[in-house]
Parts: structure tokens; sequence; C-alpha cells
């Protein structure tokens, strides 16, 4: 099998065979299998199933700003547990220029327990339901494994589910965003929150995570989700060591591949702060902007961030910088 990475390139000079995603563009890409060397051919030289998953031209980069209603959680736990404080948090990353808001219940840090499905819907479903009711109108992702807590948050106002299990825990999951219609984003992860970081081994991390997402991503067809509704995460930090999420951020235009827009969640992240020494996660925002742009650089359409308004001005910034002529 042959996997193909678009090398993206941006700027106005581009030439006129050249493939335009986004405000991205190429001529070449990377070819890779797990067989051969990689090489790089012209984008010419694809057949049309190979040129196919590019055709939809890419899309702006959007914000997803985290919203987290645990006491927990890696990054900000405790912070907005409080269903008035997560109100207005959510409110607050709306102002600072979150296009989506993400909001979980449980903790996925590693070695975090699960959450019995009752508080799970207690600390999202009130919270979201209190945003509608203020007038939000920024749609609202549902972060969870669970189908009971997914379908509490819809009924609430929420448009979006999350699953960070890659809809692999609940079996009534995939079924549910089916009936009601809604985007999913599916997620790669090697183990479950508790036991993900205790020895992750891949053959080849970067195909290993294409591989599951595809697989994922034609599950969810078969269970009646268009392909037009469905992102994919390829997981930063979910059972992966420091090595493999480099590896993955450095290829990270693979997965335009898939066809579906690409989420990027590596805000805040542990390798962030060992590499930019950075101990405190709340320390982190300059290592997670980066790591963004870079990911946007690649043509990544979504980023999921903590702090919204540095990465609402950096995107901004870079937007501007690029399109410049």
């Amino acid at each position: 099998m042959r996997y193909i990475r678009p090398l993206m390139q941006v700027g106005p000079a581009r030439p006129d065979d050249a493939i335009v995603f986004g405000a991205c563009w190429f001529t070449h890409v990377e070819v890779l299998s797990r067989s051969d060397a990689a090489r790089v051919i012209p984008a010419s030289d694809l057949t049309d199933a190979e040129r196919a998953p590019f055709r939809s031209g890419g899309s702006a980069p959007q914000i997803m700003g985290i919203l987290n209603t645990t006491p927990d959680s890696f990054s900000d736990g405790g912070q907005h547990n409080a269903r008035a404080d997560a109100v207005a948090h959510g409110q607050v990353l709306i102002g600072q220029g979150a296009d989506i808001l993400d909001i979980g219940g449980e903790s996925t840090r590693p070695g975090a327990a699960t959450v019995h499905v009752e508080e799970e819907i207690a600390r999202t479903a009130p919270v979201i339901r209190d945003l509608c009711a203020a007038g939000v109108a920024t749609p609202i992702s549902i972060d969870t494994r669970k189908a009971a807590v997914a379908e509490a948050a819809l009924d609430a106002g929420a448009s979006i589910v999350n699953d960070v299990s890659g809809f692999t825990y609940d079996p009534d999951l995939a079924a549910l965003c089916a009936e009601r219609g809604v985007p999913v984003c599916v997620m790669h992860a090697q183990g479950d929150p508790q036991t993900m970081q205790d020895n992750p081994v891949y053959d080849d991390v970067l195909l290993d995570v294409y591989d599951f997402l595809a697989a994922r991503i034609a599950a969810l067809q078969a269970a009646g989700i268009a392909r037009d509704k469905i992102i994919a995460d390829p997981g930063i930090g979910f059972g992966k060591t420091l090595d493999h999420n480099l590896t993955l951020l450095n290829r990270i235009s693979l997965f335009h591949s898939l066809g579906v827009p690409i989420l990027l969640g590596a805000s805040r992240k542990r390798f962030i702060g060992n590499i930019g020494n950075a101990p405190e996660a709340s320390a982190r925002a300059p290592g997670s902007v980066a790591v963004a742009l870079a990911a946007i650089a690649q043509g990544v359409q979504i980023i999921r961030a903590h702090d919204v308004a540095d990465h609402a001005q950096a995107i901004a910034l870079w937007r501007a910088s690029v399109a410049h002529r």
C-alpha cells in the first residue's frame, strides 16, 4: 500500500499546476510504505484515487477552545468545574476567538480514572444548557467516550461529538451520532487514559495511526455517519512517547489523505514542557502556539487549544503574512 503525504508550501508564488489546499499548496508528494524507502514524486503522477482526498481544497484554520468541567484535568483541573465558572469561561473563550467550544467532564490525562456516566453528565449537560440559554451560537462539542453522556449533551444543545477513544469504547456512540446526524471527531489512542503512557510501542507510529484512523472512518461510515461529517485526530500524547509525538507532527500532512479535516490537540502537552523547559502546564502557551503554526503550515484545519487568545492572534498573523502579496 502507498501512503501519500502532500509536501505543503505557502506563499503567493506558485506553479500553475499546484494543488491548492486552503492557505497551502503543493506540487509534490512523499510516497511512504511499510516495505520501501520514502520517495518524492510530482503530484501529477498520482492516480485519480490518490488525488481525490485533496480536491476539497482544505479550509481556513479553526480554533476549538477547551473547557474542562473536571476537578483533575492535567492543565486546568478544578478551575472551571463549578457550573457558573464553566459558563463564564466558555463565554470568554468564544470572545477570544474560539470557533468551536469543546466541553469535557472526564479527564483523559495519563493515569486518570474513568468517571461514572451520571457524574459526567452532571458536569457537562447543565453547562451546555446554560451556554445555549445565554445565546451562545458557537458550535459546542461534547468530549466524551460514552453514548449516554453524548445524548444528554446533544439534548442540551451540543452539536458535535469528540471521542478520544476513536469510537471503540462504547458501541452505542456511533449509532447515536448517526441517528442525530451530527459531526464527529475520531481520535487515535493506544490504551485508555489509565495505562496509555505505560509503554507505548508501534511498528511505525505514523502509518499505524493512519491505518487506525482509516479503519475507524470506514467503520463510522458503515454505521451511517457521512464522511463529510467526520474529523480525524492523530491523538498527540495519547499512548505516545515524545519521539512518537514529534514523528507525527513532522509528517502530519499525511493524514490529509484520509479525505477528512484534521484536528490537532497538542495544547500544553507534556512534550511541549519537556522540549520548551516549561514544567508548569500553564506556562506552555508559546510552545503550544509554535506547534499549532507548524501544523497549520502543513494544512491542518482545526487546532484544539487552552490559550485561545494567543492562538487566535498567532493564526491571524500567520494567515496575513502568507497571503500578503
